[in-house]
C-alpha cells in the first residue's frame, strides 16, 4: 500500500499540525486552529463570538439532528450559547426525493428550535458520486470575555468529570446501521431504547456545559467525539501539555453499548462518543460541580485526575497501568 495513503477518520494530529502551523496569524483570533481546541474564537467587542464546523459522515439516520447538535456541543464547549446555524447539504444523484430533503430540512429546524439556534443560510445541491447526503455544519455562538472557556486550560492537580456514558452516539449509529441484525440478535425493549439515544441519555451536552461555565470555575472543557473517549482524552492533554491518570473502573459504559460493543469487537472507549463531556476543575470546583449536576439530573463520575506531561496519559485497570493507547480511526469504521 501507497504509504503517502492515508487511513480512515481524523488526519494524524501531528501531520495537521504541521499544516496548521504554517497558517498566518490575525490579531483578533483569540483561539485559533490547534489540535484539542472544540473551536475558533475571535474577538468582538464585548463578547466573543465562537465559530465551529463540523460535517456529519458516519451515518444518514437523523442526520440533521446529529449536524444541529454535533456542532452545538463544541461551541458549548467554549463555554458559549449556540445561536447561528449555517449548513451545507449535498445529496446523492438519483437517490434524492423532495420528501427525503424535506425530513432532513424537518430534523434541522426541529434540532435548532430545541436549542434555541436559528438556521440562518447555507447552501444545497445534488452531488454527483455521492451515495448518501453528507451535511456540513457551521455553529455560532458567544460567550463574555471572562467565561471563555478553552480545551488547553487544564491543570495539574484538576479532577477530570465525565458527564452521561460512553459511546451514546455510536451505540445509536451502529443501531442506525445494522438494525435488521441487531434485530436477530436482541430484544426489541433494548432495540428501542437504544433507539431512543440520541435524546435519552442524548447527544447534546450543550445544557451540561452551560450548566458548568456559568456555575462553577471550569479550567477545561472538551467534546469527545470522533475517536471515542481515548482520542478526546488525548487531545485535551495535548492541548494543554498535561498528563492524566484514569481509572477505567470508573468511567461508565451503559449496557446496551457494551452488549453491542461485544457482538462487533469494539473498544466503546474508541467509539463515537458525543453525548458525553469532560471537564478539568479543581477538586472543591468539581464536588460542587458534581452537586449541582445531581440536582439537575445529571450523571457524573471522577474518572481520574491531571499529571504532569511527563508521566503520560496511563490508564489504570484493577491496579494495573498501562498507556492510554489512541488509534486515529474510530472503532466504527471496523463494521461500517
Amino acid at each position: 500500500m501507497n504509504e503517502d495513503f492515508l487511513p480512515l477518520g481524523k488526519l494524524n494530529p501531528l501531520v495537521l499540525e504541521e499544516l496548521i502551523n504554517s497558517l498566518p496569524k490575525d490579531r483578533r483570533v483569540i483561539v485559533g486552529p490547534k489540535i484539542g481546541e472544540d473551536a475558533a474564537v475571535i474577538d468582538f467587542g464585548e463578547n466573543y463570538l465562537v465559530i465551529k464546523t463540523d460535517p456529519i459522515t458516519f451515518t444518514s439516520e437523523n442526520i440533521g439532528w446529529y449536524a444541529v447538535n454535533i456542532n452545538a456541543n463544541d461551541v458549548a464547549c467554549m463555554g458559549a450559547t449556540p445561536r447561528w446555524f449555517l449548513v451545507v447539504a449535498l445529496f446523492p444523484e438519483e437517490k434524492t426525493s423532495k420528501s427525503l430533503v424535506r425530513n432532513i430540512f424537518k430534523q434541522l429546524t426541529s434540532a435548532c428550535r430545541e436549542l434555541g439556534i436559528f438556521l440562518i443560510g447555507g447552501h444545497t445541491e445534488v452531488t454527483p458520486k455521492l451515495t448518501f447526503p453528507i451535511l456540513i455544519g457551521q455553529m455560532m455562538g458567544e460567550v463574555s470575555r471572562e467565561k471563555l472557556v478553552k480545551s488547553s486550560g487544564a491543570k495539574v492537580g484538576d479532577l477530570i468529570l465525565l458527564t452521561k456514558a460512553v459511546a451514546i452516539e455510536g451505540t445509536n449509529v451502529i443501531y442506525q446501521e445494522r438494525k435488521e441484525e441487531l434485530r436477530r440478535r436482541f430484544s426489541p425493549e433494548m432495540l428501542d431504547k437504544i433507539e431512543g439515544f440520541l435524546h435519552n441519555p442524548g447527544i447534546s451536552v450543550v445544557r451540561e456545559a452551560l450548566l458548568a461555565s456559568k456555575n462553577v470555575q471550569v479550567h477545561s472543557m472538551h467534546d469527545p467525539t470522533e475517536g471515542g473517549l481515548k482520542m478526546g482524552l488525548w487531545e485535551l492533554a495535548y492541548a494543554s501539555k498535561v498528563g492524566m491518570r484514569i481509572d477505567k473502573g470508573k468511567i461508565p459504559v451503559l449496557e446496551e453499548t457494551r452488549a453491542i460493543c461485544k457482538l462487533y469487537g469494539l473498544d466503546p472507549l474508541g467509539l463515537l462518543a458525543s453525548g458525553s463531556l469532560i471537564l478539568t476543575l479543581e477538586p472543591e470546583e468539581a464536588e460542587k460541580l458534581c452537586q449541582i449536576y445531581k440536582e439537575n439530573g445529571v450523571r457524573c463520575s471522577i474518572i481520574g485526575e491531571v499529571v504532569p506531561q511527563e508521566e503520560g496519559i496511563k490508564i489504570v485497570e484493577e491496579g494495573r497501568e498501562s498507556n492510554l493507547l489512541v488509534e486515529y480511526e474510530d472503532e466504527i469504521s471496523k463494521i461500517l
